[in-house]
């Protein structure tokens, strides 16, 4: 009778196909741990999961305006963490799982529970559930997000357009009417009711499977893109001078594009559909 392997012999578990890229690229992982040029984007990661986390707690000391701002900084970083990612070529599995979790926080948790603080509370049941579903929402966005980075076939990432509303973004939606109230004072806009729909909406926007426009997808014709660029500073003015009211404008305008998106990629789809009923040069069908 043959005696067990000793644990140096046992064969490594590779683990869940998950951890690393299905065509085995590096993952930016050595002997120690992370390689030098992979810590930088992950740490800014980890800052923007401090800034969603703060807002937690400025909200609970019930200054709102610095708890929406620590939360938009999370947004602002979350943005940057995956470029520079790609521009110092340290993409890797680990910074994938570590943006998500940290995302779930920010802009699931986090927004969850100052609106909570903010508004919901004042419906001691129903407001809950609603920040419930917009934490557990985002939460299953983000999965969907991760089950599906090694799927070949995704038609709306191949066209250019993402598949409902992202995190960040359905987290600025979400305190649309925070913002209302902040800059006019209007009681209306923190009616628990109201919130709790408001809330609700955008919860299903995140987990939906409508194609939204993303940067890759807006492409402005050359002659408007001189103003497409003062556009953009008179906006960031903006902000410096009337923040609440300028990024309602701007969660109004997201709002307003969600039907030209759908449209767009309608479109895209029906060229797609015409190009496969079309022969090709040998009888078979055109390639996309």
């Amino acid at each position: 009778m043959s005696l067990p392997p000793d644990d140096a012999d046992r064969p490594i578990d590779p683990g869940p196909s998950w951890l690393g890229s299905k065509n085995g690229a590096n993952n930016n992982l050595t002997g120690s741990g992370l390689s030098l040029r992979a810590v930088l984007p992950n740490a800014i990661t980890a800052a923007a999961l401090c800034s969603g986390l703060t807002g937690i707690r400025f909200a609970i000391e019930g200054d709102w305006e610095r708890s929406v701002f620590a939360i938009i900084l999370a947004g602002m970083l979350d943005g940057i963490d995956g470029r520079v990612a790609r521009l110092l070529k340290a993409q890797s599995r680990f910074g994938a799982e570590l943006d998500s979790l940290a995302d779930s926080l920010s802009f699931g948790m986090a927004p969850a529970l100052v609106l909570f603080l903010w508004s919901l509370q004042g419906l001691p049941r129903f407001g809950w559930f609603a920040a419930l579903a917009f934490a557990i929402c985002c939460a299953l966005r983000l999965a969907r997000f991760n089950a599906r980075i090694d799927v070949d076939e995704q038609p709306h990432k191949s066209a250019g357009f993402l598949t409902g509303v992202p995190a960040p973004i359905g987290a600025g939606l979400a305190f649309l009417p925070l913002y209302l109230w902040l800059a006019s004072g209007e009681s209306l806009f923190r009616e628990p009711i109201v919130v709790a729909v408001w809330v609700a909406v955008i919860a299903f926007l995140m987990i939906s499977n409508i194609a939204t426009l993303s940067w890759t997808s807006i492409r402005p014709q050359r002659n408007i893109r001189l103003g497409a660029i003062a556009g953009a500073g008179l906006v960031f003015a903006a902000l410096l001078t009337e923040p609440w009211w300028t990024l309602a404008v701007l969660s109004v305008g997201y709002l307003a594009l969600m039907p030209y998106g759908i449209l767009t990629y309608a479109k895209v789809r029906r060229e797609r559909a015409e190009r496969k009923r079309k022969p090709g040069p040998f009888g078979g069908p055109l390639p996309e």
